[in-house]
């Protein structure tokens, strides 16, 4: 059988590396900035970009594009790119299309850091971006594209909303107006969802996640799905169809074709400038964690579908948002999009508001206090008295975030321990 037909699980153990008779059977760490080479010239070519190959781990390692290529294999992309975080990932996603003077379209829901580094910092680089709801309507995402309008971005899940987008309908709007969908598939990873197949062009993720899995490694990732026809819009994307005077004037959709030409000029152009490059360890720890995937996905959602249900029916929850409970305002669209399940996120508030749901949170004993979300270990934050502290009651709402909110990361212990910690907490209420 031919590796590219193998099914999703056997991509996550065999996919980006295949060891040589005599080679370690375990992808190595390849632990050097620098590779040698007999002649100048065998070095030139590199530099052109005539041969694939390596001559500095700034631009490319072999570890870290073993695990690049598993994980292009696992949503089906035709090319892969890992970086130092998923922060990076989305800022060469969108610097790649995006210069001084253009616009992009961006869902409002998406992660806090990823708003931040497109409203504040890079409108600072002269790039102006419009935020429209997730639920938009094709009308709606048609009035705000511009002619000068380089992309649409969002997430499959939004991080923390939870809103699922419907990337069918962002895509077509994106493609009738000549231009990629950059979608951010974080939270489902490549098992449950796959947003190329829904009309994606380009992917990113942090994979400091659930890839990872373990909360080991800080990274991220770009995957391109090869399809969107770079030349037919020209004009739009010059830096793509026109000599690259900063590197030989090379012409990045000619020399490398629809398949290679968005990950290559990342990497000629951004890496070498930015130099977000993860480090080959880090890529090492991604690979191990990418090979148990497909066992912990279905656990994560098994788990987190029954903490959802206890919640829902406990008296002294509020309210429950996951996609996977019916009547949940995004049903229908994880029907969709996500048939297997969503993730190991979920959102509730408690009865009593703030002081209710920081007391809750002070009996929590399985359930770790922290910033972080997606590994194997459950977790919880509360915004209002963390990473929100700063606002009022009214500022938070104002901002989206509840006072009594909570984002509950549910891992892969025994559900029935995870559900227990829950309610001795509530109790406390």
């Amino acid at each position: 059988m031919d590796a590219k037909n193998y099914k999703t699980g056997t991509k996550c153990v065999q996919a980006g590396y295949s060891p040589k008779t005599g080679e370690p059977r375990v992808l190595p760490i390849i632990q050097s900035t620098t590779f040698k080479y007999a002649t100048s010239e065998d070095m030139g070519k590199l530099f052109d970009l005539q041969e694939s190959g390596y001559f500095y781990t700034r631009l490319a390692n072999p570890t870290s594009d073993c695990a690049a290529a598993k994980l292009c294999a696992l949503e089906g992309g035709s090319a892969a790119l890992l970086l130092s975080s998923g922060q990076a990932a989305n800022f060469f996603a969108v610097f790649n299309l995006a210069s001084a003077g253009d616009h992009v379209v961006a869902s409002a829901e998406i992660y806090g850091g990823t708003f931040n580094l497109f409203s504040v910092t890079m409108k600072r680089m002269g790039i102006d971006f419009t935020f429209v709801s997730p639920d938009s309507t094709r009308e709606e995402l048609q009035a705000a594209i511009r002619p000068n309008t380089k992309a649409i971005f969002g997430e499959t899940i939004a991080n923390p909303a939870l809103s699922v987008l419907d990337i069918e309908l962002f895509a077509d709007v994106a493609h009738e107006n000549g231009i990629p969908l950059i979608v951010d598939n974080t939270f489902a990873t490549p098992i449950n969802c796959r947003p190329i197949e829904w009309g994606a062009d380009i992917v990113t993720h942090s994979t400091t996640k659930y890839l990872d899995g373990h909360a080991t490694s800080v990274g991220g990732a770009i995957v391109d799905g090869g399809k969107f026809d770079w030349f037919k819009y020209a004009d739009k994307f010059p830096g793509l169809t026109t000599p690259d005077e900063s590197y030989h004037g090379i012409v990045y959709a000619e020399q490398f074709g629809l398949g290679g030409a968005f990950v290559n000029k990342c990497v000629a152009q951004l890496m070498r400038d930015f130099g977000s490059t993860p480090s080959p360890f880090n890529s090492f720890l991604l690979n191990l964690g990418m090979e148990t995937l497909h066992v912990r996905m279905p656990k994560h959602c098994e788990n987190a579908q029954k903490a959802a249900e206890f919640l829902k029916a406990h008296e002294k929850v509020a309210w429950v948002q996951y996609c996977g409970l019916p009547g949940d305002k995004y049903h229908e669209l994880g029907k969709k999009y996500l048939p297997n399940g969503s993730c190991g996120v979920l959102s509730f508030g408690v009865k009593g508001g703030r002081k209710a749901a920081e007391t809750f949170m002070k009996h929590l004993k399985l359930a770790a206090i922290v910033t972080h979300v997606a590994d194997a270990r459950t977790c919880i934050l509360h915004p209002a008295s963390s990473t929100h502290r700063q606002m009022t009651d009214e500022q938070l709402i104002a901002g989206g975030v509840a006072p009594d909110m909570m984002r509950l990361s549910v891992g892969i212990e025994d559900a029935e321990d995870i559900i227990a910690d829950l309610d001795e907490a509530l109790k406390s209420i």
